[in-house]
């Protein structure tokens, strides 16, 4: 039989908390719960559950702050769970990096497949293993990068970067969102960072790098991988 899938309930409510855990469980899930977001944040940490199913209003730490620190580190789907539904507060949820917000009360079938959906999601990512342009190859598996079948050495965070840009592709990413995902919240002002490191990566990846054809800069926006 294959392992249950781990999702993690951050939610002070003791109705809705018992509510989610009989029904995920009962369709299959295996559930770890609590109503703090400190502990959430350990029990992510510890037990790397494939989702994170997250209230907004915590008694110890705001929803929102939470969801910022989240993912700092954690890649997996986070699905917001609240009673806030105003657009202002969803927009802002799905900025910090949520993946879908759902707002109480709820009904159970849609719940399940927003959670089903979530984790199509994650596991899409997960399968993608090697990303492959014209002439460059991404492991991510096992952070290796060729060029034309040469093994490009690159550091943990021009490999971190790479990434972020290659499973992107196609898309412009803002400065913002690359400094959140790659160095943290409290990194999003310093865009020196970023032209340092885009800068190191194309010398070790294009053929000319004062011409990019595989980092491609957005004038005041950002980058894009093609």
């Amino acid at each position: 039989m294959p392992e249950k899938e781990i999702i993690l309930i951050i939610d002070d409510e003791n109705q809705i908390r018992r509510l989610l855990d009989i029904t995920l469980t009962a369709n299959g899930y295996r559930t770890l719960l609590t109503t703090s977001g400190k502990e959430g944040l350990i029990m992510a940490a510890t037990h790397h559950p494939e989702l994170v199913i997250l209230d907004l209003g915590l008694p110890d730490i705001d929803g929102q702050e939470l969801l910022r620190k989240l993912r700092e580190w954690y890649s997996r789907p986070v699905l917001i769970l609240s009673v806030r539904s105003s657009e202002e507060e969803i927009v802002r949820a799905l900025d910090n990096g949520a993946n879908d917000y759902l707002t109480k009360p709820f009904r159970t079938g849609e719940l399940l497949a927003r959670v089903r959906a979530a984790l199509r999601t994650g596991e899409s990512k997960k399968e993608e293993a090697v990303i492959l342009s014209a002439e460059v190859s991404i492991d991510l598996a096992n952070h290796i990068v060729r060029k034309k079948d040469e093994i490009i050495k690159l550091t943990s965070t021009e490999f971190s970067l790479l990434a972020l840009l290659a499973q992107n592709r196609g898309r412009v990413l803002t400065h913002q969102f690359i400094l959140r995902h790659v160095w943290g919240f409290g990194y999003v002002e310093q865009s020196q960072y970023l032209r340092v490191f885009i800068a190191q990566l194309r010398k070790k990846l294009e053929d000319d790098p004062s011409k990019p054809a595989m980092i491609v800069t957005e004038s005041g926006i950002g980058y894009r991988f093609k």
